[in-house]
């Protein structure tokens, strides 16, 4: 079984694409996915073939990665507007990163007003490999009625919802398809010596010698092939299908470009997608990369159970041929992404895995008794969802996601709801503060206390002072003459890290010292308990007498985005109070640019729209934190009064 991938931006026809292509010689299968990812096995030329569809959000961009593992190739479905280039933009950078050979295929080419050399022109400025163009259109008028195949030199004219008619190409399209021949040979000739030598002693290379090289340098992926059809008019699909059955390599050389060196086993399988399914646990979908993936063998150190066909509930008896895609029913052993050979599993390869989620979110769930239920299945979906990360809040341990975008949050809600029973509302992270103090302050502080028998006594004198940014707590004691015995010691420290724990202003307190100067105890009345009570609040005291000041977390953020879009970010940090630290190219993708800056945490829950609405939905973000300053003014009031409401 040959098996592709289609993934493209949304609106570029990639679903009814696969439904066309499925339906070239016969009947399909199709299973689809919560994720809305979906898998179709279908036939064509006497082979068996398996189309992995992929959504077009960008959000989706990471199960369209884990798709590529069990990929012999891809299908990029592109618009024909030049001007959404952009938007494929990060579908073009996942399938060069992961090495996958890949052809252009410009879809709905009925609906082009342009040229096409322009629409490759504008996908060019996004790719690091040649894109080469592989057919011309034949035009009557402004419409697009054919295609000419330029290995070939023969024209095809479209039939509405039948294949192809093989027609004599049009006199005035002579001069124009020879030009493009020529690029097209001066192109892959830069990968083949022979190829060149015909080409400078000006020879026609016969077309089965070409299509050789073109196979050649596709697997290598040193170009990317670009065809040009309409899939909801069955235009130019035989073309596409049989591009894929002569130049994609073989699932040999899947398993090839997939094995990590230090293995010494041979992988086995791949899992490009897996979910859950209420009463039926994980449901995996693999790709057989060697023999003997079937019922009952060991895959990943454990026995495989039930195997099911792609879009049925036929159980598989017999083991899968290198090549074939199915479904392994309760497979607790297998998660998405997963390498496997029969003893381990593996984790995928770095091109496999997405950027960090930009969007966090509290998620509550509606009954507090399902607390420890959200956890379990939080935990259970995040093995297999590539693009979620779970973790708790710090200050009070509710389940923190980590999510794509608002599509990817409902979906999740979803799952949880009709996968686990689980109803859940979510809430903002909010921003993260906290205080300090401005100048010294000394105090003296008495705590004592009589109710019956041994009472409490303990008196102290502190100083409290500010202490450098990014220091914390320190304490220190200087206490002469036993005023102070030093078993109590720690027990005034402990109290002076509790006052920490919430200052004057509402949010713990950090880089201040704390120094022990003097104090009186009681023979009888003085305990641990005491010093550390009148520890406590003498700090307290201390902190509302030293200046306290409000600081809000200061991150480092980098910004991913496409060059075309960079001048707007300058403009979007500002209105953020943020600074820009600088802008350059990204040297891991050609056309995009690297832009780093400085963003208050406050704003980092508004800047994934913010940012996708500045680049046309494709641009993203890391964040790391870099240190906290102080914050002054309304904005500083605003949070005093929001703590307040919610502390009383």
């Amino acid at each position: 079984m040959r098996c592709f991938t289609v993934l493209g931006p949304s609106g570029s026809g990639k679903s009814v694409l696969v439904d066309a292509l499925a339906a070239l010689e016969g009947s399909s299968q199709k299973a689809e996915t919560r994720s809305g990812l979906s898998v179709t096995t279908f036939g064509f030329g006497g082979e068996p073939w398996c189309a992995i569809d992929c959504p077009g959000s960008i959000e989706s961009l990471p199960d369209a990665r884990y798709a590529l593992l069990a990929s012999d190739a891809a299908v990029l479905c592109v618009s024909p507007d030049p001007e959404e280039a952009v938007l494929a933009a990060p579908f073009m950078r996942a399938v060069e990163e992961s090495g996958t050979p890949t052809v252009v295929f410009i879809n709905r080419i009925d609906e082009a007003r342009g040229r096409v050399r322009d629409i490759v022109a504008a996908l060019q400025g996004y790719a690091s490999h040649l894109v080469v163009l592989r057919q011309i259109p034949i035009r009557e008028g402004s419409q697009i009625v054919g295609a000419v195949d330029l290995v070939s030199e023969r024209a095809w004219r479209y039939r509405e919802g039948q294949p192809s008619a093989l027609v004599e190409l049009p006199s005035d399209l002579t001069s124009r398809e020879h030009e493009a021949r020529a690029e097209l040979l001066e192109h892959i000739s830069e990968f083949d010596d022979w190829l060149l030598e015909e080409v400078v002693e000006d020879r026609e290379p016969p077309s089965d010698a070409l299509y050789a090289i073109c196979a050649r340098v596709f697997g290598e992926t040193r170009v990317l092939p670009a065809l040009i059809g309409a899939g909801g008019h069955r235009n130019g699909l035989a073309r596409l299908m049989k591009a894929l059955r002569h130049e994609a390599p073989s699932v040999a050389a899947l398993r090839a470009r997939l094995s990590p060196a230090a293995v010494a086993q041979p992988l086995a399988a791949v899992c490009f997608h897996a979910q859950h399914k209420r009463h039926v646990g994980r449901t995996a979908f693999v790709r057989a990369l060697g023999e003997g993936v079937g019922p009952g063998e060991t895959l990943a150190g454990a026995s495989v159970g039930l195997l099911s066909e792609i879009g049925s509930d036929k159980r598989l008896g017999a083991p899968l041929a290198p090549g074939e895609v199915a479904m392994v029913v309760k497979a607790d052993q297998i998660s998405a992404g997963a390498l496997m050979t029969r003893d381990q599993a593996l984790p995928p390869p770095r091109w496999a895995r997405t950027a960090p989620p930009m969007v966090a979110r509290l998620l509550l769930p509606r009954n507090d008794r399902d607390d420890v239920k959200l956890s379990a299945a939080l935990a259970r979906l995040g093995v297999d969802d590539p693009g979620l990360v779970v973790t708790q809040e710090e200050s009070t341990g509710r389940q923190l996601v980590r999510i794509q975008g608002p599509m990817h949050l409902r979906r999740l809600a979803e799952t949880l709801r009709e996968e686990f029973g689980l109803e859940v509302s979510e809430e903002p992270l909010v921003g993260v503060y906290r205080e300090t103090i401005s100048r010294p302050a000394n105090v003296h502080y008495r705590h004592r206390k009589q109710t019956g028998g041994a009472g409490q006594f303990a008196d102290v004198k502190l100083t409290v002072q500010p202490a450098p940014r990014g220091s914390g707590f320190t304490f220190n004691e200087t206490v002469k003459g036993g005023t102070v015995p030093r078993n109590y010691i720690p027990a005034v420290e402990a109290g002076a890290r509790e006052a920490m724990q919430r200052g004057p202003l509402g949010f713990p307190v950090i880089d201040v010292s704390v120094t022990l100067t003097d104090g009186q105890h009681h023979s009888v009345d003085s305990s641990d308990h005491a010093f550390r009570t009148a520890a406590r609040m003498g700090v307290l005291q201390a902190l509302s007498e030293a200046g306290p000041l409000l600081l809000q977390e200061i991150y480092d953020v980098t910004i991913h985005a496409p060059s075309t879009c960079s001048g707007t970010l300058v403009g979007l940090v500002s209105s953020e109070k943020g600074q820009v630290l600088g802008v350059g190219n990204d040297p891991d993708a050609c056309g995009w640019d690297v832009f780093r800056a400085r963003l208050p945490g406050a704003a980092l829950d508004e800047l994934p729209q913010v940012l996708r609405s500045a680049t046309q939905g494709v641009g993203n973000f890391e964040a790391a934190f870099d240190h906290f300053e102080e914050l002054y003014g309304k904005e500083a009031e605003q949070i005093f009064e929001r703590q307040r409401a919610a502390h009383g």
